[in-house]
């Protein structure tokens, strides 16, 4: 997919991978929207990208708000276009320290759940058919190890992030006719605030810089290499450095 002058939502963008996808994506010429909850922090992402001569625009908004998808969506093609490419990034842990599954409340569970997987597929719903209807566009969910490895105390996060991997995985079997790309990314471990919560001893000197995955997410949605379908893992991805 040639991404210039192409319509980008991109969820999570005001920090971490978010914002280096956002800014990427930009920097290859597409029109970025980008939504997050904290509107004053996206904005500056959002002028950061119009400095460097880019598109952007920030949208605040809470993903896992079933009110807020509507107005989310059109917002979004109102100010860049139809939606080519529709990134979920927008990611909650739950509580920090993690916990226990057995220690994780229901509410937290179901926070959890809304933000990773009913928020997305809300989302999918109305942006899906507009690329089926047009017969192109790409969505990619953003995954984890932790969605194929059973880490104690990352239950909540695990669970959503393994049902979103299969949320992907179908939807792309039902629009596989219909020019749509679907896939899913593992980022693999990035020097982020997220990481930071949850693992606040880690090293981060041995943790990834985010724009260096995003540059490789960027090449994933441009060159078309990524069957539909897939779960790839960022830093084995064909064909990169």
């Amino acid at each position: 997919m040639q991404l210039e002058e192409k319509g980008v939502l991109v969820t999570g963008a005001s920090r971490g991978l978010g914002r280096a996808l956002a800014r990427e994506l930009a920097g290859r010429g597409a029109k970025v929207a980008l939504s997050a909850r904290g509107a004053e922090q996206l904005e500056q992402v959002a002028a950061e990208i119009r400095a460097l001569g880019g598109v952007a625009h920030a949208l605040p908004a809470d993903i896992a708000d079933k009110d807020a998808i509507y107005p989310l969506a059109g917002a979004a093609a109102a100010l860049v276009g139809p939606i080519d490419v529709m990134i979920h990034n927008a990611s909650a842990l739950g509580p920090t320290p993690l916990r226990l599954l057995l220690d994780t409340d229901c509410e937290d569970l179901e926070r959890v759940l809304e933000t990773n997987l009913v928020g997305p597929f809300r989302l999918m719903k109305i942006v899906a058919g507009s690329m089926a209807l047009r017969r192109t566009g790409v969505i990619v969910s953003i995954s984890s190890d932790a969605a194929v490895t059973p880490y104690p105390r990352w239950g909540a996060y695990s669970i959503s992030k393994a049902a979103s991997d299969h949320l992907a995985r179908v939807l792309a079997a039902e629009l596989a006719d219909f020019g749509v790309r679907i896939f899913s990314v593992d980022p693999g471990e990035m020097d982020t605030e997220m990481h930071a919560a949850a693992l606040p001893e880690a090293n981060r000197a041995e943790l990834l810089d985010p724009a260096v995955v995003a540059r490789r997410i960027a090449d994933m949605i441009a060159g078309e290499a990524v069957w539909n379908g897939a779960r790839v893992e960022a830093l084995h991805f064909a064909g990169m450095p």
